[in-house]
């Protein structure tokens, strides 16, 4: 059925002789069976839902592989209306066709038959050598120009169905047979030739980028021989000048040495006159190197002094610190003990002026009892007279009241002497 569809596809395509159109009837009906053949072998892959079968899987693996179908793939996920994957597939194949790359797009797809396994069964359509013959016959779409509206086509509902019909053999069928090898060849030498021009045109580009290459490494090259042959030119004038000034350095070398020899000759001479004096000097400057190291280690010594020094006065001035320290917490300790005695003292001082006071209402009670007591004697005197009985009551009344009256003074007398010491 694919090879029927896409040789009456193409027949009819040549004898309409315009660009085909959606509603182009052997069209749609290529479609259906480019669908069917997709599908032929499909595993079914589960979801949360339900047991999902689409050719968009596959389909969109082939942007990976060929990288012109990128552009494609994008157009086909931002269609607006598409919401099935089996939408987005019909949508490919129409793109695919209109880019004339369908059978590129599907043979980079069958090659690749480790991919093709997650998606096919071993038995698939996909999978088996038919599917290489499909690839083939697609390349003869590429005579085929279609301008097919995607956008806003209801492509996720559309039903697939295979019209028989159209592929029955009729009479002019066989009567135009002839015609068909005819229009067959001719398809075959366009594809030859499209085939032959696309080889060409790549064999031209890569020669032009070998030709540029090849001419920018020249005048590369040419550029370099330049400025070499100036080096040679330029290296050659100071050899020579080199040589020149070797020449004036050497007679130059010879005059100066023979007069140095003269020379030596006279330094050696006095040198020999003037090693005994040098002598004498050394052995001075060595004793002076002696003493100068003695008085060097003296020193050495007394500043290893002088530095225990410090450290022992460092030392001692830390315990004094120390010492001070606590002598000045004891000090404010003692003052603090000294404002607690004199508050004490104050509070002791009110207490004795207290006391004094009540001292004196004591001896004015005491007065006045002693008042008391005389005019009750002389009451009492006066009283005898008339009942001694009476007389002896009042009198031992009057002196255990005197006698009560002195306790509590000797009481509170020394009361206030205990509490003012």
């Amino acid at each position: 059925m694919a090879k029927l569809s896409i040789k009456g596809l193409i027949e009819s395509a040549l004898s309409f002789g315009r660009t085909l159109d959606s509603d182009y009837p052997p069209l749609q009906q290529f479609f259906v069976v480019m669908e069917h053949c997709l599908k032929h072998g499909l595993k079914v892959r589960k979801s949360f839902l339900s047991y999902n079968k689409t050719i968009w899987g596959p389909l969109e693996l082939v942007e990976k592989l060929y990288p012109e179908a990128e552009e494609i793939a994008a157009s086909v996920r931002d269609l607006p209306g598409l919401k099935t994957p089996l939408g987005r597939a019909r949508a490919w194949l129409r793109l695919a066709l209109m880019q004339k790359k369908m059978a590129d797009y599907l043979r980079c797809l069958i090659i690749q038959r480790d991919l093709l396994s997650e998606f096919y069964e071993y038995h698939a359509l996909m999978m088996e050598e038919e599917g290489a013959v499909i690839v083939g016959l697609l390349v003869g779409l590429n005579v085929i120009d279609a301008n097919l509206c995607v956008k806003g086509e209801d492509l996720d509902s559309q039903v697939g169905v295979i019209d028989f019909s159209v592929y029955l053999k009729s009479d002019d069928d066989i009567g135009g047979k002839e015609r068909n090898v005819q229009i067959a060849a001719i398809l075959d030498q366009k594809n030859y030739v499209e085939e032959l021009n696309r080889q060409l045109n790549s064999t031209v580009s890569s020669l032009h980028a070998r030709v540029d290459s090849l001419e920018k490494s020249n005048t590369k090259l040419i550029e370099e021989l330049a400025i070499a042959k100036n080096n040679i030119i330029k290296l050659q004038e100071e050899n020579h000048q080199l040589r020149s000034e070797n020449t004036l350095i050497l007679m130059k070398t010879q005059h100066h040495l023979e007069a140095a020899k003269v020379d030596v000759e006279a330094e050696l001479q006095t040198y020999k006159h003037s090693r005994q004096g040098l002598d004498e000097m050394y052995s001075e400057a060595r004793r002076q190197l002696r003493e100068e190291a003695q008085l060097r280690q003296d020193m050495e010594n007394e500043l290893v002094v002088q530095v225990s020094m410090k450290h022992e006065i460092e030392l001692a001035m830390k315990l004094l610190e120390k010492d001070i320290h606590e002598k000045q917490d004891t000090l404010i300790g003692l003052r603090q003990q000294l404002d607690e005695v004199k508050a004490i003292n104050v509070e002791m001082y009110q207490k004795l002026q207290v006391s004094e006071d009540a001292m004196k209402e004591k001896n004015e009670i005491i007065s006045r009892l002693e008042d008391k007591t005389n005019q009750i004697n002389a009451t009492m005197k006066q009283l005898e007279q008339s009942d001694k009985d009476l007389l002896t009551q009042t009198r031992t009344i009057a002196m255990s009241f005197v006698k009560c009256a002195s306790n509590e003074a000797q009481h509170q007398y020394k009361l206030v002497k205990d509490i003012s010491f």
